[in-house]
């Protein structure tokens, strides 16, 4: 057995799953040399939510964050997160949009492209693999984990092996949730190592308290490389704490090789962060203990978060555990798809208003008939003859890939938004995020020309030096 390998999440999945990304690049930049001398396998530090929230919260450009990135990390790998036909948004794109920004994002210095779907529909991972092994990225083709009565280790492994078999560079097992458990990894890990010959990387959260000790008997099953995030950003919702992990291996056959000392050294300088977070309200100690109900439930943090946060506003605190419950009704109803994003946040929308409103698919959303049309892509198991009936009645279901049915878009898009391009892949943001884009746009020209930015009106045309 070679050493474990470690790719570090703190630049991405670990503030976004504890502060809800909200890491400014200046609260990186210092500390990357840093990261960069340690040794990881890669860096997690791009996609997930970074680009929205970069455009959205901390008027950023996303892909000024990249080059800084790429700029001062020499030696390392650098590695995003796209959600496959999704690429960074809620919805499918067009092919010539998923190729433009999966050649864009290579070329301004990502290495690894993690692709998962919320189905895992091959279908929809297969534009962006492809484009990535043509522009010389390292395709990491991704298994979105769940547990329900037809997701088996059999079903997962032979998943794997067509990944393999459509030119995956490695495996991630895309445990979003934490439902992950110790000796079930092992048997899966053990198993998949011996139908697949290329690299696999497990990722797992902390949230049900057993992810350091799922990571440990992965290990001793053959799995290549774990996800870990530095101390003062891990555990909770975020994922196992890097410093535990490479102590526990040194000096067996396992043994990462990572230096100890640099380890404290890039600790130190986020547990100001930190205790800022907390400071300002931004870290929630909820989201940093153990939360069982994601064993009970399935369901991941986020998600949990969410369904309070809608609860709340309804003024019904109080059917919380009912609409737990519900869940698992909506999911097996739907097909049982994983639950990831924008799965998590169907089902979990559809739950509150059944519970809410007092009667089952009283009100459907529009995100949940287009699940049960197709558009989404193929589910788990064929959703019953009678949901779909109830939910979109005698609507046709589609069974083409969903992106075939999106005529090419990029041209119109060029154009729409001419007049605020300063770089190609301000075409991209807008195809993403179109009104998030366009304020980010506005605020930038009005920086560069020193007014305020709210005086701009959708129809001025404000064009960059």
């Amino acid at each position: 057995m070679a050493k474990v390998k470690i790719t570090e999440t703190i630049l991405r999945d670990a503030h976004q799953s504890l502060i809800a990304t909200r890491m400014k690049t200046e609260d990186m930049v210092d500390i990357l040399g840093k990261l960069d001398q340690v040794g990881y396998n890669a860096l997690e530090m791009w996609g997930g939510a970074t680009y929205d929230s970069c455009l959205r919260y901390l008027n950023e450009d996303p892909w000024e964050r990249l080059r800084t990135i790429r700029k001062n990390i020499k030696h390392t790998k650098l590695q995003m997160l796209l959600r496959g036909q999704n690429l960074l948004g809620y919805k499918h794109y067009a092919d010539d949009v998923v190729e433009e920004f999966v050649k864009k994002a290579i070329g301004n210095g990502i290495d690894i492209i993690r692709i998962f779907d919320a189905l895992n529909d091959k279908r929809n991972l297969s534009k962006a693999m492809e484009t990535t092994k043509k522009e010389g990225g390292h395709a990491q083709a991704t298994i979105s984990y769940t547990i329900s009565p037809v997701h088996t280790n059999e079903a997962f492994i032979d998943l794997a092996v067509e990944l393999e078999q459509m030119g995956a560079d490695s495996i991630c097992i895309k445990d979003m949730a934490g439902l992950l458990d110790p000796y079930g990894t092992y048997e899966l890990i053990k198993a998949m190592k011996e139908k697949i010959k290329i690299p696999i990387e497990l990722h797992t959260h902390a949230t049900s308290g057993l992810g350091s000790m799922t990571y440990l008997k992965a290990i001793e099953a053959g799995v290549d490389i774990v996800d870990t995030a530095i101390s003062p950003f891990s555990g909770g919702t975020s994922q196992p704490p890097t410093e535990p992990m490479v102590a526990t291996l040194q000096g067996t056959e396992y043994d990462t090789g990572l230096d100890m000392n640099l380890l404290d050294e890039i600790a130190e300088h986020f547990i100001p962060l930190r205790e800022k977070s907390i400071e300002t309200g931004l870290l929630d100690p909820k989201v940093m203990g153990v939360d069982i109900n994601t064993l009970i439930y399935q369901i991941p943090g986020g998600m949990l978060s969410n369904l309070v946060s809608q609860l709340k506003q309804q003024n019904a605190m109080n059917k919380y555990e009912e609409v737990l419950k519900e869940v698992p009704r909506v999911r097996e109803d739907l097909g049982y798809p994983p639950l990831v994003t924008p799965t998590s946040q169907i089902v979990g929308t559809q739950a509150v208003l059944n519970v809410v409103l007092g009667e089952r698919y009283k009100m459907i959303t529009k995100e949940v008939k287009n699940l049960v049309k197709g558009m989404y892509g193929k589910t788990t198991v064929p959703i019953k003859d009678e949901i779909i009936k109830k939910i979109i009645g005698d609507e046709e279901v589609i069974t083409c890939r969903p992106a075939d049915l999106i005529e090419p878009e990029l041209e119109k898009i060029k154009k729409e938004i001419s007049q605020y391009v300063e770089q190609d892949e301000d075409v991209l943001s807008y195809a993403l995020f179109p009104p998030v884009a366009l304020e980010f746009f506005k605020y930038r020209n009005a920086q560069r020309y020193k007014i305020d930015a709210s005086i701009l009106n959708e129809e001025d045309k404000v064009y960059p030096v």
